[in-house]
């Protein structure tokens, strides 16, 4: 079993290049499909601790349950927006990727590179054809 987790939507871009860097640097994680297959609550609760962040950035803004429920206002507590996510998985943002090296809410995808515990394998360009390695694996500074 890999010792790295990716909470993945494959329709994401970001989630996608996330993905590809893993795989980059010769690892093949365990991928969730977490709009398919949410965290619990306590699995989730242990995310948010472990990235240090707080529950609402977590919170995707760009989706339709967000407004419909009106979470941007400021009176839900940190339970009742877990309480939305998990209802409401899309609401989560992504990817969220685990390693023995940390927890990280991968937003760009080349936060991924502070976490991984082996290092890239080779070149590797986003979908858009941003390079973000080069062809001896070191990471390509913008």
């Amino acid at each position: 079993m890999s010792n790295v987790t990716i909470y993945h939507n494959p329709d994401c871009g970001t989630s996608r290049n996330t993905l590809a860097l893993i795989r980059n640097s010769g690892v093949e994680p365990q991928v969730i499909l977490y709009l398919e297959n949410p965290p619990s609550r306590e699995e989730l609760t242990t995310l948010i601790g472990a990235m240090g962040i707080s529950v609402r950035e977590l919170l995707r803004k760009n989706v339709e349950p967000y407004e419909q429920l009106g979470l941007a206002e400021a009176r839900f507590s940190d339970e009742q927006l877990i309480t939305f996510m998990l209802e409401h998985p899309i609401l989560i943002n992504r990817p969220i990727v685990v390693t023995p090296r940390g927890t990280r809410l991968c937003r760009p995808s080349e936060v991924v590179l502070d976490i991984l515990p082996d290092a890239q394998q080779g070149a590797f360009s986003k979908e858009d054809g941003e390079q973000v390695i080069d062809e001896n694996g070191q990471r390509v500074k913008p």
